[in-house]
């Protein structure tokens, strides 16, 4: 009874929010990395994860008076989303994250990261932009090598459509980064592509980014899905370790480039 309905609060790897929102249960995009795959939610629900979402119940509207009443305790930021994507195939016709976002900014956070690996997020422009300086769009873009996102999250939308939703979203002026989350194997072209798309670029592993030190990454096994591939050679902490560094020779700004939790924390934002 003590838990809002859409807000939960925050614990673990999303270290400086506030809040979670997860608008859906399930993930349509059923990457065989994710982490939810070790969670109760994934493994006792008696079918494949990726083969089920399912919107949560609830009045949309009535987040603004969650976020109203947590805002009297204290700051509030909201990490949205941590367990599912909030753009995956079913937000198209259900338009639940829309209509969150719009309490939202009705009732704004003070900070909200939307995090997606889905072009769809540009559909909702005209209201993030009435969230202003308190939203930031994080888009997850793993590689740039279609092979790899066949192979390792074959239902996520195609590497080159998220990069272009990323343009269309600092052309709009809405703040946006890449999250390259979990770092996968990439082309030597992948830095500079990466620091010409976004202002901002946060680097994550198996390693330390899966939140349990890579055991849950071993437990997908994970490395046997890149000795099958012949990529052997990039499960390795310093794959991740020498893409941070190319990036920030490419992206000066200081906080412009980020690792695993420490970069996905709450921050003052660029265009």
């Amino acid at each position: 009874m003590g838990q809002s309905r859409w807000l939960t609060p925050a614990s673990g790897y999303v270290s400086g929010y506030t809040h979670t929102l997860n608008p859906y249960t399930g993930c349509s995009f059923g990457c065989t990395y994710c982490y939810v795959r070790r969670l109760p939610v994934a493994m006792f629900r008696g079918e494949p994860w990726g083969s089920w979402a399912e919107a949560k119940k609830g009045d949309p509207a009535a987040l603004a008076g969650e976020i109203a009443k947590a805002k009297r305790k204290g700051s509030v930021t909201v990490f949205f989303s941590t367990a599912t994507d909030p753009y995956q195939p079913l937000e198209a016709s259900a338009k639940l994250t829309r209509s969150l976002l719009e309490a939202m900014a009705e009732e704004p956070p003070d900070f909200v990261l939307l995090q997606t690996r889905s072009p769809l997020v540009t559909r909702d422009i005209d209201v993030l932009r009435r969230l202003g300086g308190r939203v930031r769009v994080s888009m997850t873009i793993e590689s740039d090598r279609d092979e790899v996102r066949r192979l390792l999250t074959p239902s996520a939308p195609p590497y080159a459509a998220r990069l272009r939703a990323v343009r269309e979203l600092r052309e709009a002026g809405i703040a946006s980064q890449i999250a390259v989350s979990p770092l996968l194997p990439h082309s030597p072209a992948f830095a500079q592509l990466l620091a010409e798309t976004a202002p901002r670029v946060i680097v994550d592993d198996f390693f330390r980014g899966d939140g349990s030190a890579g055991r849950r990454s071993r437990s997908l096994r994970m490395p046997e899905a890149y000795e099958a591939a012949g990529w052997s050679e990039w499960y390795s902490p310093s794959a991740a370790d020498d893409l941070f560094r190319q990036l920030r020779k490419r992206i000066p700004e200081p906080g412009a480039v980020g690792f695993s939790v420490d970069g996905f924390a709450p921050s003052p934002q660029q265009p």
